[in-house]
């Protein structure tokens, strides 16, 4: 993909073809901002514009057709292994780095999710940015800068991604995967900018499953443990991980956000599960304004806890009690 065919992030574009064309890329570049709004795809696009032939990432050259299969000799691509960037994976890409560039005139190193590298990894690759090849060009990614190490941070050149314009995610959504207006505003609202969420598993989750998720926890009652346990081991289940169940989350959110706008009155364009006006409308009527804010806080609450590693049954089952009552 070429910077033309990335939808948005022009600034960011232009800031990388004027340091192309005036031969002034950075080392190092740290590109931020929430996942799948296309920093991955914006860093493959810079490789391509590196190494291609025509020297513009023309798209259609050997050069740039090896870096869409992602068998450019010259690319080199970091991602975690398991749950953190190890040092042996720094130690083989330093190797890699240290011949010389096999076609292209340099390397390109892609590390993704560098917030997730481990202090020794950290510590071994900040070798290599504080002595960097003239030959080789480092793209770090991360949806958390505040988590890189600041060491790493300092040797690189920021450029921050935001999240996509919601007209642009709506009119794309709606014309590539030939959805109707109702399923394509959900969608839109639901992946808050991130066509990773709207394109991937969390599409069957936004708009088939939450239905479903919704009818469950609306049908609640603290009368009744059992089904309200069932109910939490199921969003807690091996089946659920933890992206999963913080998607489902912000789900139940969304959900009670409505409750809170409709009870204010507001109009329905401006909720998000237009869909449900029936179930908004017969939900809103049991619930008060202070309910509704204890319960969109307890759903907060639980996705940091959930972030924080702990024990998602648990969790649910705490959540689900306040949500019921």
């Amino acid at each position: 993909m070429t910077f033309a065919q990335i939808l948005g992030h022009e600034r960011q574009k232009e800031v990388l073809r004027r340091a192309l064309k005036q031969d002034r890329l950075a080392h190092a570049y740290l590109f931020s901002g929430p996942e799948g709004v296309g920093k991955r795809l914006m860093a493959l696009a810079l490789a391509r514009a590196v190494f291609c032939l025509e020297g513009t990432g023309c798209g259609s050259c050997v050069a740039c057709r090896k870096v869409d299969h992602m068998n450019h000799p010259d690319l080199h691509l970091v991602e975690p292994d398991g749950a953190s960037i190890k040092i042996d994976q720094v130690r083989h890409l330093q190797k890699d780095l240290s011949l010389r560039p096999s076609e292209a005139k340099r390397k390109v190193c892609v590390i993704d999710e560098i917030d997730k590298i481990g202090i020794a990894a950290g510590n071994a690759l900040l070798k290599t940015l504080e002595e960097p090849s003239g030959e080789a060009l480092f793209i770090l990614l991360t949806p958390r800068p505040e988590a890189v190490l600041q060491t790493i941070r300092s040797r690189c050149q920021p450029l921050a991604f935001a999240r996509l314009a919601r007209e642009l995610m709506f009119e794309t959504l709606k014309r590539q995967l030939e959805l109707d207006e109702t399923k394509a505003h959900i969608l839109t609202a639901l992946s808050d900018g991130s066509f990773k969420k709207a394109l991937g598993r969390d599409r069957e989750l936004f708009l088939e499953k939450r239905i479903e998720l919704l009818k469950s926890l609306t049908a609640l009652s603290p009368r009744s443990i059992i089904p309200l346990f069932d109910f939490a081991e199921t969003l807690s289940g091996k089946e659920s991980d933890r992206a999963t169940q913080q998607e489902i989350l912000e789900i139940f959110q969304a959900f009670y956000r409505d409750l809170l706008l409709f009870r204010h009155g507001r109009s329905e364009e401006e909720l998000i599960n237009i869909d449900l006006m029936e179930k908004i409308r017969r939900v809103a009527g049991r619930e008060s304004i202070p309910s509704l804010l204890t319960k969109i806080e307890a759903l907060e609450n639980a996705r940091r806890q959930i972030a924080r590693n702990a024990n998602s049954q648990l969790v649910m089952e705490t959540l689900l009690l306040r949500l019921a009552s």
